[in-house]
């Protein structure tokens, strides 16, 4: 396989003098969606925040095509070819859609592809045609997350961080949402990144994927593989409050193969 696009090496975060992320690595490859299962503060967005600058990491390595890009302004990251759709969504309310998804380009100066690029995002989200010129703050919880999946993809990133897509949304609108999760990566290349914590969608959409627990990766392997592990099922699926490190106490990660 050829070297990943994106990498961490040991990665480690604090929060002051609380340890957020513990020694965690990963590798996405291009063309790849790999997913990052976790309950909450298992340190899903701190991972997503040490990779596109918002958090300086105290050790380990984050490298984008190979160059290392840790501790770097998220600007200078973003225009490298990272784009992050934070959890919570995060829309400019009082800006349109229309104007949200030009923000989106911000980096750019290819204007007719600009265009092109947000006829695009209209084929993919109809509904966001129809409200272009409502300003993002009335639209319903699920098309502000249509339209910050939009805003990503107008950047043109080479890899695109999704944290939590699913939050808030009912079943119907979650399917929706990971269809073109799904068609962004098939028909446009994209490579993506997953933060969830709906592991059945979640993997049902991924090639790889990695479980985060109290800052460290207890888990990782292919998608389909972890959907039959009894601990994703048990811990997981079947939503209970205890986690897997918690009933095991790991010693190390456990790889599906």
């Amino acid at each position: 396989m050829n070297a990943p696009l994106l990498e961490l090496r040991n990665i480690e975060t604090f929060y002051g003098p609380i340890m957020a992320i513990r020694g965690v690595s990963l590798r996405v490859h291009q063309g790849e969606i790999v997913t990052v299962l976790g309950a909450n503060g298992a340190g899903k967005t701190t991972l997503l925040k040490t990779a596109t600058g918002a958090l300086d990491s105290s050790k380990g390595q984050v490298l984008f095509d190979g160059n290392e890009i840790q501790n770097r302004d998220p600007d200078w990251i973003a225009r490298q070819g990272i784009a992050h759709v934070p959890e919570g969504r995060e829309v400019f309310p009082l800006l349109s859609v229309a104007e949200n998804l030009a923000m989106g380009a911000y980096n750019r100066r290819d204007k007719q592809a600009i265009a092109a690029d947000i006829e695009t995002v209209y084929g993919y989200f109809p509904v966001l045609r129809e409200l272009r010129n409502q300003m993002a703050g009335y639209l319903s919880g699920g098309q502000q997350q249509m339209l910050a999946i939009g805003r990503g993809y107008l950047a043109k990133p080479r890899l695109l961080l999704l944290d939590e897509p699913s939050l808030g949304l009912s079943p119907t609108l979650v399917e929706e949402i990971f269809d073109i999760i799904t068609r962004l990566n098939r028909e446009q290349g994209l490579t993506i990144l997953l933060v969830e914590q709906n592991a059945n969608a979640a993997l049902r959409v991924s090639q790889r994927g990695y479980v985060m627990e109290v800052g460290g990766i207890v888990m990782d392997g292919a998608s389909d593989m972890l959907l039959q592990s009894d601990d994703i099922k048990e811990f997981y699926l079947g939503k209970k409050e205890q986690g897997i490190r918690g009933r095991r106490r790991w010693k190390k990660r456990k790889t599906w193969r």
